[in-house]
C-alpha cells in the first residue's frame, strides 16, 4: 500500500510503498477513506511521543470502510462504514471495566503506539470495543474530522466541564479543537467567549456561536477581560492550544468554583507550566484533562449531529491528498489556515 513514512524525528516523510497490514484475531484492516492533520501528528513526528518507534507512518483521525476482519470479531463485517476514537481501550483492565476506555492501561493509539492512517488501510485493534459505525448519511470527510479533536472538545465540554445552559465557557485557542468546543457549548446553551491572536479564527468562532471574542495580540490582561464580559468568570474554560501562556490565562478567568479543562497538548518544554495555584486554592477552582472520547459516549454526540444541533462539517477548512499531507504536517506549528484539514485522495 501507498503511506506516508518517516525514518527520523523532524525528518521530511516521503510516500513509500509498504506491506499491507493484515488484522489481528480481535481486530480489523480498514481502508481509509478520510484523515485529518492534527497537531498531534506533528507532536508525534518531532518526537515529543515516546509511545513511536521509527520508521512510522502518522494519521489517528480516520474513517473508512472494513476492508478484512480477524477471526474473533463479532460485530464487524467487510464492508461497515466505520471510524474509532483515537484511544482505543484494551476491554480488560480495570479502567475498562470502569468505561473509561480513553485512559485505558493498555491503550491503542493508530499513529501512535501502532502505524496510523496517512495511508491506503490501518489495521485497528480490539474492533468489537473500539469501531464506531457511520451513518450512510454522513460523508467519509465529516466522520474523520471527529475523530481527535471533535470528540475530545465534546468530552471536555459536556462530560468533564458539565457545561449546561447559561454558564459562561471560554475557549481559548481558535484551532479545530476550540472551534469544535465552541460549537458544542453553543449547542447546549452556553455563552462562549473565544480568545485567539487571528482575526480569521475569531470571526469563524462568533459564525459557529461565540457570542463574545477576544484578541490576545491587542488587549493587555486576557483573563481580566473575560472576567469583565461574563460579569464574574467562566463557569467552564477550555484551553484549546496547549500553551503555557493560555492555561494560565485559561485557570486565571475562571469564577469562583469554576472548572479548567486542559484539551491542548502539554509537551517537552511546555510540560510543566505554572499556574496560578492561589487562585485554585482559594477560589476552589476544578483543573481537569480531557483525553479523547470512549466509543460507547458517540451515540450522543451522533443523536445532537443527526437533530442538526451539531455540525462538524462547517469546520472542515480544506481538502488534499496525500502526498499534500506531508507539508501539512510539517507546517502544523505555524497555525496556518482556519478549520480542520482532511486528507481525502490516496
Amino acid at each position: 500500500m501507498k503511506a506516508v513514512v518517516y525514518e527520523a524525528f523532524s525528518a521530511p516523510p516521503k510516500i513509500m510503498i509498504v506491506p499491507d497490514p493484515t488484522p489481528e484475531p480481535h481486530g480489523v484492516v480498514v481502508k481509509v477513506m478520510a484523515t485529518g492533520v492534527c497537531r498531534s501528528d506533528w507532536h508525534g513526528w518531532v518526537g515529543h511521543d515516546t509511545d513511536i518507534q521509527l520508521p512510522h507512518v502518522p494519521g489517528h483521525e480516520l474513517a473508512g470502510i472494513v476492508e478484512a476482519v480477524g477471526r474473533d470479531v463479532t460485530k464487524w463485517k467487510v464492508g461497515d462504514r466505520v471510524t474509532v476514537p483515537f484511544v482505543g481501550g484494551c476491554g480488560a483492565c480495570p479502567e475498562c471495566h470502569s468505561g473509561n476506555h480513553q485512559v485505558c492501561d493498555r491503550q491503542f493509539q493508530p499513529g501512535f503506539t501502532h502505524w496510523g492512517s496517512f495511508a491506503q488501510y490501518v489495521g485497528l485493534h480490539r474492533a468489537d470495543i473500539n469501531l464506531v459505525g457511520l451513518p450512510e448519511s454522513m460523508d467519509f470527510t465529516t466522520a474523520a474530522s471527529l475523530g481527535c479533536r471533535f470528540v475530545t472538545s465534546f468530552r471536555a465540554v459536556i462530560d468533564q466541564g458539565k457545561t449546561s445552559a447559561g454558564q459562561w465557557v471560554a475557549v481559548h485557542g481558535c484551532g479545530g479543537v476550540g472551534l469544535s468546543a465552541i460549537m458544542i457549548a453553543n449547542a447546549v446553551g452556553a455563552n462562549v467567549v473565544a480568545v485567539d491572536i487571528s482575526e480569521d479564527k475569531l470571526a469563524l468562532a462568533r459564525a459557529l456561536g461565540a457570542v463574545a471574542t477576544v484578541n490576545a495580540s491587542e488587549v493587555g490582561e486576557v483573563a481580566e477581560t473575560v472576567i469583565e464580559i461574563t460579569r464574574g468568570g467562566a463557569h467552564v474554560s477550555l484551553d484549546a492550544l496547549g500553551h503555557p501562556t493560555t492555561c494560565f490565562n485559561s485557570i486565571g478567568n475562571l469564577r469562583k468554583r469554576g472548572k479548567h479543562v486542559q484539551v491542548g497538548l502539554m509537551l517537552a518544554e511546555n510540560s510543566t507550566p505554572a499556574i496560578p495555584m492561589s487562585r485554585v486554592i482559594a477560589n476552589e477552582l476544578e483543573i481537569l484533562g480531557s483525553h479523547g472520547m470512549q466509543a460507547h459516549r458517540y451515540d450522543a454526540m451522533m443523536e445532537m449531529m443527526r437533530s442538526g444541533k451539531l455540525a462538524p462539517e462547517k469546520l472542515i477548512g480544506r481538502t488534499i491528498t496525500l502526498e499534500q499531507s506531508i507539508d501539512a504536517l510539517m507546517s502544523m506549528d505555524r497555525f496556518e489556515g482556519t478549520g480542520v484539514t482532511v486528507v481525502t485522495e490516496f
